[in-house]
């Protein structure tokens, strides 16, 4: 849980982090291109001023310094209406068009749009100011790229914290995957000595005691001790699946729990009468059923009940609900039961259904959820498997 903890909490950093910078290159972005827009302006205010002396001048006045400040504008858009408000001269403007006629129209329609924008000077060119120009500007290339780049910035820093987290969650689960094998390996393990000794000791009684009835039922729980820790031994290992019967091996769990569990609980089926066959490893499928028949049991406190394992087949799949009349599940903890270490036992581990989850989704391709559950009136869990 400490480590669940630790990756909330940098996930948490991550993102208020992210919506920092976000925020901070917005407000940087805003201000620089408000700045530049304002000394933009400030050009072409510079430049309309040259236009209106280029306008008034004489036969002998001296036009240079009054071209050189309007060929030094290669970057901002500029339109020059009439007070007609037809184009007079245009600089840095786009134009693709088939004809003159259709360039002046283009012209006049970006003209029309800086001018609705805001973006227009107006130069009288007499006293009375009945005769003028309009100097319509646009926002010049750089201005444009200022403006959008805090946005790709955003986009850039959005897909950072997202590959980071899942750095993070992959990272998380590697280390529980590696965890599990080796408890798994090492379970399988220490209970090879004991399994193997008891084995030893039940050969030695059936010679002393040949008759004894009680042999039987102790070589069927060193038979369950074996199937156990060859159960263990496969996790972190792909076994190979092979054709089986899911009738078969349900009702073998129903046989096994059902001299295990309080006469109080009812063990109920609903198979069909022909076998359904799927690709599967037998011992590892019926610990799932197992654990989520353990579970239901434990989810009845004692009380009296009934577990329901149905089974039924489509075109595709092979379907297998297990349905319990116990306490039931709460919304908000439904979305969390297969998460590692999530349990609402006092003494329990929370690891079961995350491995029975484990099992269903990466050793036999298939889906496990719950389908519904209700507090106080139980839950059904759902396993789907592919058929082909």
């Amino acid at each position: 849980m400490q480590w669940t903890d630790r990756i909330r909490q940098v996930k948490i950093f991550l993102v208020v982090a992210a919506i920092l910078i976000a925020v901070a290159s917005l407000l940087v972005s805003r201000s620089l291109t408000h700045d530049l827009a304002q000394q933009e302006r400030s050009h072409m205010e510079v430049w309309a001023e040259a236009m209106r002396s280029l306008s008034e001048a004489e036969d002998n006045t001296d036009l240079s310094l009054v071209l050189k400040v309007l060929d030094e504008n290669n970057t901002i858009p500029v339109v020059v209406l009439d007070r007609d408000g037809a184009v007079t001269e245009y600089r840095n403007i786009e134009i693709k068009a088939r004809n003159a006629k259709d360039s002046v129209q283009v012209v006049t329609n970006q003209a029309i749009q800086m001018r609705d924008a805001g973006q227009v000077i107006r130069i009288p060119l007499n006293k009375s100011h009945k005769d003028y120009i309009d100097v319509c500007y646009g926002e010049s290339l750089m201005l444009k790229r200022i403006a959008v780049y805090p946005y790709i910035q955003l986009g850039v820093v959005m897909l950072f914290v997202v590959v980071a987290i899942f750095a993070l969650l992959t990272s998380k689960r590697a280390e529980q995957n590696k965890v599990w094998v080796g408890l798994s390996k090492e379970t399988a393990h220490q209970l090879g000595t004991p399994i193997s000794s008891l084995m030893a000791w039940t050969t030695i009684l059936k010679e002393t005691y040949p008759n004894d009835a009680l042999l039987p039922e102790m070589d069927k729980d060193i038979q369950r001790l074996q199937l156990i820790a060859d159960r263990f031994s496969k996790i972190g290992s792909l076994p190979e699946p092979v054709p089986a019967s899911l009738n078969e091996v349900l009702n073998h769990v129903v046989d096994y729990m059902d001299r295990r569990t309080s006469r109080r609980i009812t063990m109920k089926t609903d198979f069909p009468s022909e076998d359904v066959i799927v690709k599967m490893n037998a011992s590892l499928f019926e610990w799932v059923i197992e654990n989520l028949c353990k579970n239901a049991v434990d989810a009845m406190g004692g009380e009296a009940g009934s577990i329901t394992l149905h089974l039924e087949e489509t075109d595709h799949r092979a379907i297998i609900e297990v349905t319990d009349t116990g306490k039931g599940i709460k919304k908000k903890d439904i979305r969390n039961v297969f998460r590692p270490g999530f349990t609402t036992k006092e003494r329990g581990w929370g690891l079961g259904l995350s491995l029975a989850n484990r099992i269903i989704e990466e050793y036999h391709h298939g889906k496990i959820f719950v389908k519904n559950s209700e507090v106080g009136a139980g839950t059904t869990f759902r396993i789907e498997l592919r058929k082909d």
